[in-house]
């Protein structure tokens, strides 16, 4: 029976305890000790499997604590509080466009500018005081920040998109379905849409209303208080114009530097130790504040990139049973004659639940490309509508899953004074507004393309 099957057990689990406010790292383990038991494995068997499968998202949390550290020294730079202020100054009373602003400008953190859910707890927090101004639900804030971490590298061969679709056409190809890397943003464009609808409802309708929060000083608990370094006392004798005007100058050539080089190496990790390199050369951050980075930026990232290796070693216990593989095998025979209007929804509600318990759109792509493909080939899909199958069962994960970058991150600025909950402002609301019209949209795609 299917719902006995420890994918389902384990991501219910996992689903239950963070509905009930347990935190999302001791989800995870006991939804890891859930599906490796009712896998016939035993408890050492289960943790074994856990923490070997840690390694598989090594280079992802090294990278987003590297990114940790360049946000924290974009912060030092000054160079954030221009676009703060402006934000305070000319959005005043524009509550609706501010938010849209924001989902826009996050558009950029995966694309253009390499640091992704990293410059989060950089903007987000100053903007709070306006945010509580303007009476501004935060979980339409949480709606923009996932809008912009997720759409753009679903059709944007650019950044993490290039990377996405790089996953997507190899994992095509190796399993007997070739599609060209021009194929895939048309591919994936239907389904973006619906990113785009679930956008707007949640902005314009569930989270219109005014919602009250109370003003907190985060100074007061800020983790970076002044120090009074030779560096910092150098740059009190340097005039404030000047010094800012060339602080600026040279973070906007790091974060070229970091982005050039992402690209080039097609690594994160490269990209942000080439931006900090260009940081410290430049004396935009002395190397004496080189511990306060690390503190700043452990304090970003850190948790995240914890969680992430977590949810690794959860991925790996569904996948090392075979538990995966037989909840396809199982799903997929429910087709029987079904229309392909009907099975395309099938397929894609059979990514949902891979990826919501492993957490990451590219890492389940493999898994998913490895099932899809060849059941796709037999229901008459042609590649593109294929691709368009693959690319939303792989998405679906990041919108909604507690252990996923694209809801945690948002949590990160939005939590800092204590008044927006992971599960139910950021988790609920991007699982309800993006999963849905995944669905609708993804189906729709299957079937047009």
């Amino acid at each position: 029976m299917i719902l006995l099957n420890p994918v389902v057990l384990s991501v219910l689990t996992l689903t239950i305890l963070c509905l009930c406010r347990i935190h999302v790292i001791f989800a995870l383990l006991l939804a890891a000790i859930v599906g490796g038991l009712t896998a016939n494995l035993s408890l050492s068997e289960t943790i074994t499997t856990l923490i070997g499968g840690m390694g598989g998202q090594a280079e992802t949390a090294l990278s987003y604590i590297l990114l940790g550290f360049f946000a924290a020294m974009i912060a030092q730079s000054g160079i954030t509080e221009i676009l703060v202020q402006y934000l305070l100054r000319v959005m005043k009373e524009k509550k609706f466009l501010l938010i849209f602003l924001i989902a826009f400008l996050t558009c950029f953190s995966g694309t253009l500018i390499p640091v992704h859910i990293a410059f989060i707890p950089i903007l987000i927090p100053p903007l709070l005081i306006l945010f509580n101004h303007l009476k501004i639900d935060r979980r339409g804030i949480a709606s923009a920040l996932t809008f912009g971490l997720k759409t753009p590298y679903m059709v944007i061969p650019i950044g993490y998109g290039l990377i996405f679709h790089g996953i997507i056409a190899k994992e095509m190809e190796s399993n007997g379905m070739p599609i060209a890397m021009s194929d895939i943003p048309l591919a994936m464009s239907i389904p973006a849409i619906g990113m785009i609808v679930g956008l707007l409802i949640a902005v314009l309708i569930t989270y219109k209303k005014p919602r009250e929060y109370k003003d907190i000083d985060l100074s007061k608990t800020s983790s970076l208080p002044e120090e009074e370094t030779a560096a910092g006392l150098e740059k009190q004798k340097t005039p404030r114009t000047t010094f800012e005007k060339r602080n600026h100058l040279f973070t906007l050539i790091a974060i070229i530097v970091a982005f050039v080089l992402q690209l080039t190496f097609e690594s994160m990790v490269i990209g942000a130790i080439g931006g900090i390199t260009v940081m410290f050369v430049t004396r935009v951050i002395f190397l004496e504040s080189g511990e306060k980075v690390v503190q700043e930026g452990m304090v970003m990232m850190g948790v995240i990139a914890f969680i992430m290796l977590i949810a690794s070693g959860y991925a790996s216990v569904l996948k090392e049973t075979g538990a995966v593989e037989n909840f396809v095998n199982n799903a997929t025979s429910w087709f029987g004659d079904s229309s392909q209007l009907v099975s395309a929804f099938v397929l894609l509600l059979v990514g949902l639940f891979i990826t919501m318990g492993i957490g990451t759109s590219f890492g389940t792509i493999p898994i998913i490309a490895a099932v899809f493909v060849p059941l796709c080939a037999t229901l008459g899909f042609s590649p593109l509508a294929t691709c368009a199958l693959i690319g939303t069962a792989g998405a679906l994960g990041d919108a909604g899953s507690p252990a996923s970058d694209s809801t945690l991150g948002p949590t990160a600025g939005l939590s800092v004074d204590g008044q927006h909950n992971h599960i139910w402002d950021t988790v609920v609301p991007t699982f309800i507004h993006y999963n849905i019209p995944l669905l609708i949209f993804g189906t729709l795609a299957a079937v047009i393309l």
